[in-house]
């Protein structure tokens, strides 16, 4: 198709020429705006309800002018698909970790570094996106990516599950665990003992099932929710990160947005962040003991395993691959009380 003289391919997209593959797609005055909303979880999963929840808050806020169509369970791509697809523009949100951010602006990826925050509190400080760490990646973000985090919530203490008891890093040599395929959780598993075999998670329940992989590590609402416990049989509660799931704009179409849609926005990102959160919080002691109600074996501290063990392999092996990158930021979370 030959472009309209004086009109970019990026203009047309946002004026509805190119509506196949527009986020932001032009309407008549008195119908919504509709926006694409693409991620990769299962809707009964709390990071796949609050994609629902941020849709049904913004229709409130923005007195019915916007609409998010969500569309769930990797429908639109896989993570780095996802994550492109929102650069791009051909969505208009997404959610993803930080660490696949860290794909499209690579300093994104320390807020996924293990043991990195003191406790929830902390990691939801540094996430917040009026706090002084999110907002200097964030403009790096934009920047780089054409991308804007609008709000992260808590997504819960990622453990490790196998077909077998773990108690220190030892006893994951030569054992294949899922790793999300970026660097920064690569380097977890393999700072945890294990052989790293990255794996995108829409192919995590057939890669266990059929032995590609013995093993992943994921917080218990995932583990849950996906029925993770037929086909793994322990569950280790090495805590070893503290995630925020982090949800993004295309940047072309917040700055297609009036004041008045930007703060419908804010608002509906608001909401919906204190509502994820609590719903975590509120049920990680609930779903442990349910996955022990289920069958699976839960081995926590008091039951062997060596916590610091965990913490002082992975934490070496973290320095050596990212101390010299991101020492700076890691300072500037540090700092964040």
């Amino acid at each position: 198709m030959q472009t309209p003289k004086g009109l970019s391919r990026r203009t047309l997209l946002l004026t509805g020429a190119g509506a196949l593959a527009a986020p932001f797609i032009a309407r008549p005055a008195f119908a919504a705006t509709t926006l694409r909303y693409g991620h990769n979880n299962e809707v009964a999963s709390v990071a796949g309800a609050q994609a629902d929840w941020f849709a049904e808050a913004l229709g409130q806020t923005s007195g019915g002018d916007i609409a998010v169509q969500v569309f769930p369970n990797s429908q639109l791509g896989k993570l780095q698909e996802l994550a492109e697809a929102v650069s791009l523009g051909t969505i208009a949100f997404s959610h993803n970790t930080a660490g696949a951010l860290g794909s499209l602006y690579q300093p994104f990826a320390a807020l996924d570094t293990p043991y990195l925050y003191r406790d929830v509190d902390h990691l939801m400080k540094v996430t917040d996106v009026d706090g002084p760490v999110m907002q200097e990646l964030n403009e790096g973000l934009i920047a780089a990516a054409n991308v804007r985090v609008i709000y992260a919530h808590y997504f819960g203490r990622r453990n490790l599950t196998c077909n077998k008891a773990i108690m220190s890093p030892a006893d994951l040599a030569g054992v294949k665990i899922r790793a999300v395929p970026f660097p920064i959780y690569t380097t977890a598993v393999e700072g945890m003992g294990a052989v790293a075999v990255p794996v995108d998670w829409s192919e995590v329940p057939t890669a266990l099932a059929t032995g590609v992989v013995q093993g992943q590590e994921n917080p218990v609402n995932v583990v849950l929710n996906v029925k993770l416990y037929e086909v793994q049989s322990h569950l280790m509660l090495t805590g070893h990160m503290s995630n925020a799931e982090v949800v993004v704009m295309n940047e072309d179409t917040w700055q297609g947005m009036s004041g008045a849609e930007q703060d419908a926005v804010r608002e509906a990102a608001l909401q919906t962040r204190e509502k994820a959160t609590k719903a975590i919080l509120d049920n990680e002691e609930a779903e442990t003991q349910k996955l022990r109600d289920l069958g699976m074996t839960v081995i926590g501290e008091e039951d062997g395993l060596d916590l610091e063990a965990f913490r002082a392999s992975v934490s070496k092996l973290v320095d050596e691959r990212f101390g010299g990158e991101y020492g700076d930021l890691y300072a500037k979370i540090a700092a964040v009380a």
